[in-house]
């Protein structure tokens, strides 16, 4: 059975927010960033959002018709300066930027936004997949293949190739199959779950 997307817009924007902060209140890297489970419900949508407005300005939100599923994405120039200056929206200080209008308090959410800069490919324009949500309820169902595969299907088209951060074991399963490969060594986080950079060639 298909999977109907369209492109959100501002008008979607707390409904995007609402599913990433569902869909990632479980994630290794999300408790990482906002330990404590109180905590993370009260604080985690806030960088939902900060992301959210960021893709909405810049780049392309893929949504499921039936709001359950959302996929994240910024088109990357091949002269970009890493990620961390264009993804914020904020130049070099876009890290400390958002987490001053999150929660000062935390240096984890700016810590992790510069750990993702340093090791964000450059040299070359590719297609980066922020991040993927999906509904808890709904999740292996095969909304996120369907999501990723149509920005794939248009990657391979225009010879494009794509990169993202798996953030779980069982997410990075998922983007092997879909042709991404671990690009280098995973991303240790300081007392923390691993990250896994990963790169897609275009397929001819």
């Amino acid at each position: 059975m298909g999977v109907a997307i369209r492109a959100a817009g501002q008008d979607d924007r707390d409904l995007v927010v609402r599913l990433l902060d569902r869909a990632f209140q479980n994630d290794p890297v999300s408790r990482w960033v906002f330990p404590g489970d109180e905590y993370r419900r009260a604080t985690h949508h806030k960088l939902m959002a900060a992301f959210t407005d960021v893709v909405l300005a810049d780049g392309r939100i893929d949504l499921a018709e039936d709001g359950a599923a959302c996929a994240l994405w910024l088109p990357m120039p091949a002269e970009a300066n890493g990620e961390g200056g264009d993804k914020e929206g904020e130049g070099d200080d876009g890290p400390a930027q958002m987490r001053a209008s999150i929660d000062p308090a935390n240096e984890r959410i700016e810590l992790i936004a510069r750990l993702t800069e340093d090791i964000h490919p450059v040299g070359r324009a590719h297609e980066y997949l922020w991040m993927i949500g999906v509904s808890p309820d709904r999740q292996g169902a095969g909304l996120g293949t369907a999501l990723i595969g149509a920005v794939l299907d248009r990657c391979d088209r225009e010879g494009l190739p794509a990169y993202l951060e798996a953030s779980s074991a069982r997410s990075r399963v998922l983007y092997e199959r879909l042709g991404f490969a671990l690009q280098n060594r995973p991303l240790d986080l300081p007392d923390g779950p691993q990250m896994w950079p990963m790169w897609r060639e275009p397929r001819p």
